[in-house]
């Protein structure tokens, strides 16, 4: 016989039923977004994902952006920058790949649509890099090699901190397109530990081998814990995970607070232990993510959930407004 209890406790497990979405022909991006919240799978989680987004930005929140994988070669170096000079990103952490890639594209240089079926032999005998169905001409690589070679000269002999070097090669930008730039001309902080695995890495030091460079790879750690330990409010948008989720979250860890907020677009799974695939429930039991604080993860591609996701927000801030 089943007590009164655990009838009650069916009720509130049934009293979100599934509501199905409806589709018209002049809704907008945000609106969609709603009509999907009553769903199910991806279709609710990428709603729920933009509620906790939403609120992040509304309130009093330091903002992380966590910008791992090949976003700028796939197109996604516009939403980033626009984020940044909007005030949407307080703080960006990101992979010297991407920082690559948005100084070529600040060249006056371009990626071009290909396919993720190439010849690949044939690819390398015409002097084109693959990166899944984005090709990229070597010789885009020559002159991205003379225009660092002539940033690196302008440095001088002080030491620096990756952030400080980054924002040095901003500042010698003039595409108002580049993050590098944008994010150098809003005072906005990059940082990119990991800076040595990348062509900028790679050129800084054929650099060093003739010339004198100074980067403390360990200089930005304290201005970015000060910044964990300020936050009154902290969020963290995060695409893909590996180095800069790891940056982020490492630096809440010596702190006494924890992640109010935090978003997560990947498409790995946590079975193998990786941090690119682990949960933002596993980053509570090591104090990464508070108890109480908002996160989801949404398994899907990057490059569809993160401009449907800010597109919506950004229809919402407007409303507000």
């Amino acid at each position: 016989m089943h007590s009164k209890n655990d009838a009650n406790t069916t009720c509130k497990k049934l009293d979100r039923e599934i509501r199905q979405a409806e589709i018209t022909s002049d809704m907008s991006v945000d609106e969609l977004i709603k009509g999907i919240s009553g769903c199910a799978f991806g279709a609710g989680r990428l709603s729920e994902a933009v509620d906790i987004y939403c609120e992040m930005l509304t309130e009093d929140t330091t903002k992380f952006f966590g910008l791992a994988g090949a976003m700028v070669p796939a197109g996604m170096r516009k939403i980033v920058v626009d984020l940044i000079r909007d005030g949407y990103i307080d703080v960006l952490v990101t992979t010297g790949a991407n920082m690559v890639h948005d100084l070529v594209e600040a060249m006056g240089l371009h990626h071009y649509k290909g396919s993720a079926h190439s010849n690949d032999t044939e690819l390398k005998n015409e002097e084109i890099n693959r990166i899944y169905d984005v090709y990229l001409p070597e010789n885009h690589f020559t002159e991205f090699e003379e225009k660092m070679q002539s940033i690196l000269e302008d440095m001088g002999e002080e030491p620096v901190s990756i952030r400080g070097f980054l924002t040095h090669i901003g500042n010698h930008l003039e595409d108002d397109d580049s993050i590098l730039k944008v994010a150098a001309d809003m005072n906005v902080p990059i940082y990119c530990p990991a800076i040595q695995d990348s062509m900028i890495g790679l050129q800084a030091w054929l650099y060093k081998q003739t010339n004198k460079l100074n980067v403390d790879a360990f200089a930005d750690m304290k201005e970015l814990i000060d910044i964990c330990y300020d936050a009154e409010k902290s969020g963290a948008m995060l695409i893909g995970g590996g180095v800069p989720k790891n940056y982020i979250f490492q630096s809440m860890l010596v702190t006494p607070k924890e992640l109010d907020y935090a978003v997560q677009l990947t498409m790995d799974t946590p079975e193998t232990g990786g941090l690119s695939g682990a949960s933002l429930d596993e980053a509570r039991s090591w104090g990464k993510v508070g108890e109480y604080a908002q996160s989801l993860t949404v398994h899907a591609d990057a490059t569809i959930t993160l401009p449907i996701i800010v597109a919506a927000a950004r229809s919402r801030m407007e409303n507000k407004k």
